[in-house]
């Protein structure tokens, strides 16, 4: 009986300090590429469920100039911070699913901010102008052996173009959408 009693309370504590554990990585660093850009990410933990990502990359972009009939890709630093909640952390360690560098199901409010700046060459009649976006978005991470990663998401929200002297805007503000596919390393 007494070794019964204490094999229950063993387990119990064991399962205790289990449930305590689930929780998103203290700090991960990462790069990842995709079919839109190059980035390098940081999370920080805020609480067991949510991480604030922090980003710094590379988006990719192609232009048509129907006045000098040329297209040109060209490549736009952007800013990035996005809280996420990893809604499914305790779910994916019921079914002994890996929960890792922040694998798991997300919630995201991701804010970018594109300066004006363009690595690359416009044509002299084509300004870039600087926006900052909020975009709800809902995705997945996962983790491919012990250092690699995939990552998918998907949102719709609002952007805002910050209007120059020398630029006619129709509207500065609409409606913007997040889609992205990526692969990458974590440190």
């Amino acid at each position: 009986m007494k070794h019964m009693l204490l094999t229950w309370l063993l387990a119990l504590s064991f399962l205790t300090a289990t449930a305590q554990d689930i929780s998103v990585e203290k700090s991960t660093y990462g790069i990842q590429v995709g079919f839109f850009g190059v980035y390098g990410h940081n999370e920080s933990r805020l609480s067991n469920t949510i991480a604030l990502r922090s980003e710094l990359g590379l988006d990719a972009a192609i232009y048509s100039n129907n006045f000098a009939g040329s297209r040109k890709f060209v490549l736009v630093p952007a800013l990035t911070l996005a809280p996420r909640w990893y809604y499914n952390l305790k779910k994916r360690v019921s079914k002994s699913r890996r929960i890792d560098g922040n694998s798991g199901n997300f919630i995201a409010i991701k804010t970018s901010y594109h300066p004006d700046m363009v690595i690359g060459h416009l044509d002299d009649n084509v300004n870039f102008i600087s926006d900052i976006s909020i975009i709800p978005t809902w995705g997945i991470r996962r983790h491919i052996g012990q250092h690699f990663t995939y990552e998918t998401g998907i949102g719709m929200g609002f952007i805002h173009f910050f209007e120059e002297d020398n630029v006619y805007l129709s509207s500065t503000s609409g409606l913007a959408l997040n889609l992205h596919l990526r692969i990458g390393y974590r440190f």
